[in-house]
């Protein structure tokens, strides 16, 4: 429920602090006093796209507020999932926007997304202005009526998570089937790239081996003349180092007895003695086994041809992503073989879903269909006291192909008096037939919805008098019960009967026009709705009618 709306500087409000009650509220005002101005305001607060020309002109920023009482509403699993601290008694939702058009929406101080903040206005607020009258012509509209009657939220659920599963199987069911058109095409041509990897024999690593191969080759000549030159320097006559490094120890050894530390030098020498000696050898070894093979070079490069020239064809860096599109063709070839047996088993699986499909969307169909008659009997018995003594509703229901709302098609046909077939009601409706259907529609609904907040804007257009005071009558019980109704309305009959009064009103002032809300107090309410009855000359007669109209002894 709405317990406070505070907005500073949107459009012409400067700033509007109202405290607000359960029960039916109304609001009234001349036209162009700002009512349309502080239900824009509220449809921020509801997540709707803003306008930075709204900022009210001079200002840097709008804010608006409101303060909600959720305690008896069962919405802590959205704050939960959500990850916002939760006060059932004191929620509060903040919309700011700047003069250069940033917005940022907070619920309870936490920053949030406004798809978020809409998700949560939905579940808060239910406004009702003119334009929504046109829902009566969108069949997924009247769907959604029947299905909140229905309470079929569980049917629903579970047939909607059928669907989703059924519409993935079939999604992989027509892939699989332009897959084995598309592959069978080209099977020829798969076939010969598979034959020309395969033939290949290619093995990962092996070109990196083969290319060091032909660069040794290559340059066998200046290997051979390198390790020469190494084996002569470390073991080439007398002077060579490892005979010097024999001499060397041999004669540190020989002042072992006589010098400290001598034996130490030539352990180390010796050790050195024996490292090079093997390096010699291994040195003299690859020397005599260096050798210019022609045949072998030309086998090597005649392979790395062959290795270079399928990179290029195949647009690789690798014999490894040679071998991955090998696997990859074989596996095509190998779906195309088993094709057939894929396809046919996708395809049991695909019947066997939309049969799932179609048991669940059944099931919601009798659920549906029992509600549409508890439907036509809550709208007759709610149209005939406004002033449609013949009045016939029905709730039309045909089936289509299963979609993602079930396989229902549905309709709510009218007709004012019996004279007249049943037809859509959105194109046999005067508007204010519709205004009458849509108030019938939402005091059914909210009977079955916890909806906190409910505000009808002008829900009483074209119609006056007795009818008018019965829709207030429908609008106050909606009211009863915790639930906060509340109706923007021009007509003194709707305008008295509700529990609390504000008025809207516009001032001139040297700054510029400014939009105004008060709280009227009881005689403030007779003066405000005998200037409705009268206009702006209230007359004795005006007055005792206000009177009357609120059940205000004179």
């Amino acid at each position: 429920m709405l317990q406070q709306l505070y907005i500073k500087n949107y459009a012409l409000i400067d700033v509007l602090d109202m405290e607000f009650h359960s029960g039916f509220s109304v609001i009234t005002g001349e036209t162009g006093a700002g009512k349309s101005i502080i239900l824009g305001a509220i449809g921020l607060l509801l997540g709707q796209r803003a306008d930075s020309k709204t900022v009210k002109a001079g200002a840097d920023r709008c804010i608006i507020e409101a303060h909600f009482d959720l305690s008896h509403y069962e919405m802590e699993d959205f704050f939960r999932q959500n990850d916002i601290d939760f006060d059932p008694t004191d929620t509060i939702i903040r919309r700011e926007l700047t003069a250069q058009g940033k917005s940022r929406a907070f619920i309870n101080d936490t920053p949030v997304a406004l798809t978020m903040l809409k998700e949560l206005g939905d579940r808060l607020m239910d406004v009702h202005s003119q334009h929504q009258n046109l829902l009566l012509s969108k069949h997924d509209f009247q769907l959604s009526v029947l299905d909140i009657i229905a309470q079929s939220e569980k049917q629903l659920t579970a047939y909607q998570q059928a669907f989703a599963t059924y519409q993935q199987t079939l999604r992989q069911l027509q892939q699989l089937r332009e897959d084995i058109e598309q592959n069978s095409r080209n099977t020829d041509f798969l076939q010969f790239q598979y034959n020309e990897l395969s033939d290949a024999r290619l093995v990962d690593g092996e070109q990196e081996e083969l290319e060091q191969r032909s660069d040794t080759m290559t340059h066998s000549e200046d290997i051979k003349a390198a390790l020469y030159d190494a084996g002569e320097a470390l073991q080439g006559d007398d002077r060579g180092i490892v005979s010097q490094l024999k001499k060397a120890t041999a004669a540190l050894q020989s002042i072992v007895n006589v010098l400290p530390g001598a034996d130490e030098l030539a352990q180390r020498t010796d050790s050195c003695y024996i490292e090079l000696k093997d390096v010699a050898a291994e040195v003299g070894s690859r020397l005599e086994n260096i050798d210019f093979d022609p045949a072998e070079m030309d086998t090597v490069n005649n392979r790395l041809d062959r290795i270079y020239s399928l990179q290029k064809k195949y647009h690789a860096e690798s014999i490894a992503q040679l071998l991955a599109m090998q696997e990859e063709l074989r596996q095509k070839l190998s779906a195309i073989e088993n094709s057939d047996e894929a396809l046919a088993e996708l395809t049991v699986e695909v019947d066997k879903q939309k049969a799932g499909c179609q048991r669940l969307a059944d099931d919601l169909t009798a659920i549906r269909r029992k509600a549409a008659k508890a439907i036509e009997k809550q709208m007759l018995q709610r149209l005939v006291p406004l002033g449609m003594p013949h009045v016939r509703f029905e709730t039309q229901m045909e089936q289509a192909e299963l979609t993602r709302s079930g396989q229902d098609r549905v309709a709510f046909l009218f007709s004012a008096n019996t004279s007249t077939p049943l037809q859509p009601v959105a194109q046999v409706a005067s508007g204010g037939e519709i205004a009458r259907v849509m108030l019938a529609l939402k005091a059914m609904i909210s009977g079955a919805v916890k909806l906190p907040t409910i505000i009808f804007d002008e829900i009483d257009t074209g119609v006056s008098g007795k009818i008018a005071e019965q829709m207030a009558q429908i609008m106050a019980e909606m009211g009863a019960g915790g639930r906060q109704v509340i109706s923007i309305t021009h007509l003194p009959q709707i305008a008295a009967l509700g529990t609390t009064h504000y008025r809207v009103y516009k001032e001139e002032t040297p700054q510029g026009t400014t939009s105004h809300m008060v709280l009227l107090s009881p005689e403030e309410r007779v003066t405000e709705i005998a200037q409705m009855l009268s206009g702006s000359n209230i007359t004795d007669a005006a007055i005792a009618n206000a009177r009357q109209l609120l059940k205000i002894e004179n």
